[in-house]
């Protein structure tokens, strides 16, 4: 019934060239599937709904127009919330980490009173506030430059999703952390730019857009992520 729907209203895209498509693929029953062809580009509207999970993942990580296009609009991926949670936890378990580094008790049991302090929830807020400055820049500066594709509350549910969707690459900082050695902060920062990357592609793939904007976009955001940092640190906290 929701796939007769969103054929109704033409919500499939094309991952080719971003075009409306009624539908992804014809059942003709026992077993014989057809790809839908785009009207526009005369490709196949959606090759990976026959592909692996784990190829289309590869090519989200390949930050690939096509593999993001397919998650955002041909699917229905609700882990979103989740992720992000999921994301932040891990960036304030890594600044938690770096504030017991002065420690020297490496008691096991230490573990467990450490899990109880109140740092890690402030670092939770923190990495919370960050990311949501970045992302209140993201929107600003898409809503001044580009009004047009951001009339609709669905239009910004739509861009929300698909930021918090490419930040899936602060999932590394946990094996980063956990092998540690030399090359560490050096792993983070490439993480950064990968996560940063991630955003740009999102932002594109779902707003149609050049490359150039989204950067603008990001760059606006990194700025008022960083004043939510200098304030915070001008109140004398640990971040």
């Amino acid at each position: 019934v929701l796939s007769r729907a969103m054929a109704a209203l033409g919500a499939y895209r094309c991952i080719e060239c971003n075009g409306e498509a009624t539908e992804l693929y014809r059942d003709y029953q026992r077993g014989v599937l057809r790809i839908s062809i785009c009207k526009s580009c005369q490709k196949p509207v959606d090759k990976y709904i026959e592909y692996d999970p784990v190829i289309i993942l590869i090519n989200a990580v390949l930050c690939k127009a096509q593999a993001y296009r397919h998650i955002l609009f041909n699917t229905k991926i609700n882990i979103h919330g989740k992720l992000c949670i999921f994301c932040l936890l891990c960036e304030a378990y890594l600044r938690w980490l770096q504030l017991q580094d002065s420690s020297q008790n490496t008691d096991p049991d230490d573990l467990i009173r450490y899990a109880k302090e109140w740092d890690f929830y402030r670092m939770f807020g923190i990495a919370s506030l960050e990311q949501t400055s970045f992302f209140i820049g993201i929107f600003i500066t898409l809503w001044w430059m580009t009004p047009e594709m951001l009339k609709k509350k669905s239009d910004f549910i739509l861009l929300l999703k698909a930021l918090l969707l490419s930040t899936y690459g602060k999932l590394l900082l946990i094996p980063a952390v956990i092998w540690e050695h030399d090359y560490t902060p050096l792993c983070l920062a490439f993480i950064k730019v990968f996560v940063l990357i991630s955003n740009s592609q999102a932002i594109r793939v779902t707003l149609n857009l050049n490359r150039i904007l989204p950067w603008f976009a990001i760059f606006f955001g990194l700025i008022l992520e960083n004043g939510v940092v200098f304030l915070f640190q001008k109140m004398g906290w640990d971040v």
